[in-house]
C-alpha cells in the first residue's frame, strides 16, 4: 500500500480522481490501491495514474504550461497509461526484453547528456520524486514499447522503388544526397573598387599563403592571423556545408579538392579566398566492406529459459564444428523464420543492417569460423562469415539514405494509424 504526501497545487490535480477523501486537500494521506482500467489481461491502477498525473503536472507546472481541466487531464494520462499496456503486453508475448546492460547504458547517456556527476543525478532525480530504481523501470518499459512500435509500424510501410527515383530526381532529394564537405576558410580581402595594384598586391598575399599552406603551415593559424572571413577567430572552420549551401564560387571549386587539399587562391568582389577540404561525406566512390553470412538464432520462451537457450546454441555450435552442416541445423533449429529455410542465410550485409550485437560479432570473427553463443534483442545467436568483399556502394548507398528519410516521414503517420487499431481492437474497461 503507498501513501504519498502532495502540495497543494497536485493535491488539486489528484482529488479530481475521486479517490482521496476531504482529508487530502488539507495536507493528509491518502491509500491508493484500486483498479481503474482493465486493458486485455492486465489492469491499471489507481496509484499508477495518481504517479503519472503528479509526474506530468510538475512538468507543465515547471514549463510555465497552463494545465488543462482536470478531467480532462485525467483523461488523456489514463489513455495514454491503457495504450502503453497494450504495447507491453504485445513485447512480452514477442519475448522482447531489455537487459541490465543495455540499461545501465541508457541511464549514463542521460547522466551525461545532462553534464552530472553521479551524485548530483541521484539529488535530482530525488528533486523530481524518482530513484535510480524507478527510473531504471520507466526506463525499460519505453525502450520495450520503441522496440514494439519500430518493429510493428516498420512492417506497414513499404516504400517502392518508385517513390525512390521520384524523391531523388526533385530538388529536395538532391540537397539531402549531395556530399557533405568539411571546409576551413581564408579570405584575404580588398577594397570595392580596387585599383589595379591593390588587386596584385592582394593576388600576391593570398599566393603567399597559399605556397606555405602547401608547404605545411597551419591552416587555422594562417586563418586566424591573416583571414577577413566572418570565421576567422574560429581557425576559418566553416563546419560541415553541402554544396546548395555554398555560395557559388565555393561550390565550383570545393568538388575539385581531394581530402586535406588547399585550393588556389581565386577571386571575387570582397577578394581573394583559400579553401581547404577536411573531411567528405558521401559523394564519389563508396566502398564498404561486405560480409556474406548466415545464423541460427533461438529464442528463451515460457518453456526453454535464456540459459537452456545459450546451453542449446552451444551443442549446436560444437556439432557443426565437428561435422553437422551448418545449413541443415539452421533448418533444423533455427526460430529465424526469414532464413531458417534458407539454411539461415543472411546474403551480403550492409554497415547498420543488422542489430550492434550482431554487428560486431560479424566484425570480430575470421571467415569460415562459428561465433561462440551471444544475446541481442531477439535471442540467442551463432553465426558464421563465409565471405567478405569491398564494393563501391555509392549508389545503393544513396537510395538506401533516400529510402530511410522516406520512412522516417512516414512512421509517425504510420504510428498513429497502428496505435488507433490496436486500441479499437482491444477489450478496455474503464472503472472510473
Amino acid at each position: 500500500m503507498k501513501k504519498l504526501a502532495l502540495k497543494n497545487t497536485v493535491k488539486a490535480i489528484a482529488a479530481t480522481l475521486a479517490l482521496a477523501t476531504s482529508t487530502w486537500l488539507n495536507a493528509q494521506t491518502v491509500t491508493l490501491d484500486k483498479v481503474v482500467a482493465v486493458v486485455d489481461d492486465d489492469v491499471v491502477m489507481a496509484s499508477e495514474l495518481q504517479q503519472r498525473l503528479i509526474s506530468i503536472s510538475r512538468k507543465l507546472q515547471a514549463s510555465n504550461t497552463e494545465l488543462p481541466p482536470m478531467e480532462v487531464l485525467q483523461n488523456q494520462i489514463l489513455e495514454r497509461l491503457i495504450v502503453e499496456r497494450l504495447q507491453l503486453q504485445m513485447g512480452a508475448r514477442a519475448n522482447v526484453s531489455i537487459d541490465d546492460r543495455e540499461l545501465n547504458q541508457a541511464i549514463e547517456r542521460i547522466r551525461q547528456g545532462n553534464e552530472l556527476s553521479a551524485e548530483e543525478f541521484e539529488q535530482q532525480l530525488a528533486q523530481e520524486g524518482l530513484n535510480l530504481d524507478t527510473l531504471r523501470e520507466e526506463i525499460r518499459r519505453e525502450m520495450i514499447i520503441n522496440r514494439v512500435q519500430q518493429g510493428s509500424v516498420n512492417r506497414r510501410i513499404k516504400i517502392s522503388e518508385q517513390e525512390i527515383d521520384n524523391f531523388l530526381a526533385s530538388t529536395e532529394g538532391k540537397f539531402w544526397t549531395s556530399p557533405d564537405y568539411q571546409l576551413g576558410h581564408i579570405l584575404v580581402s580588398m577594397p570595392s573598387g580596387a585599383s589595379a595594384e591593390e588587386i596584385d598586391q592582394t593576388e600576391s598575399k593570398a599566393r603567399d599563403l597559399y605556397r606555405q599552406l602547401t608547404t605545411g603551415a597551419d591552416f587555422k593559424q594562417l586563418a586566424v592571423t591573416h583571414s577577413a572571413g566572418q570565421n576567422a577567430l574560429q581557425g576559418g572552420d566553416l563546419g560541415w556545408r553541402k554544396t546548395a549551401q555554398l555560395p557559388g564560387l565555393f561550390a565550383d571549386v570545393v568538388p575539385t579538392l581531394q581530402k586535406g587539399q588547399v585550393s588556389e587562391p581565386f577571386r571575387s568582389a570582397a577578394g581573394f579566398h583559400i579553401l581547404k577540404l577536411y573531411d567528405q561525406r558521401g559523394g564519389g566512390e563508396q566502398l564498404v566492406e561486405q560480409s556474406k553470412v548466415r545464423h541460427i538464432l533461438v529464442k528463451p520462451s515460457a518453456i526453454l529459459t535464456d540459459d537452456q537457450a545459450y546451453q542449446k546454441l552451444l551443442r549446436i555450435k560444437n556439432q557443426i564444428e565437428s561435422g553437422a552442416d551448418f545449413a541443415e541445423k539452421a533448418r533444423e533449429h533455427s526460430e529465424d523464420i526469414g532464413s531458417m529455410l534458407s539454411g539461415g542465410d543472411l546474403g551480403w550485409s550492409m554497415p547498420g543492417q543488422f542489430v550492434p550485437e550482431f554487428e560486431s560479432m560479424m566484425k570480430q570473427i575470421q571467415v569460415g569460423e562459428i561465433s561462440v553463443p551471444f544475446r541481442s534483442q531477439f535471442g540467442w545467436h551463432i553465426l558464421q562469415v563465409q565471405e567478405r568483399r569491398k564494393e563501391d556502394m555509392s549508389e545503393t548507398m544513396m537510395r538506401n539514405q533516400a529510402r530511410n528519410l522516406l520512412r522516417k516521414r512516414r512512421f509517425e503517420e504510420e504510428l498513429q494509424s497502428w496505435l488507433r487499431e490496436i486500441r479499437d481492437k482491444a477489450y478496455v474497461e474503464i472503472k472510473i
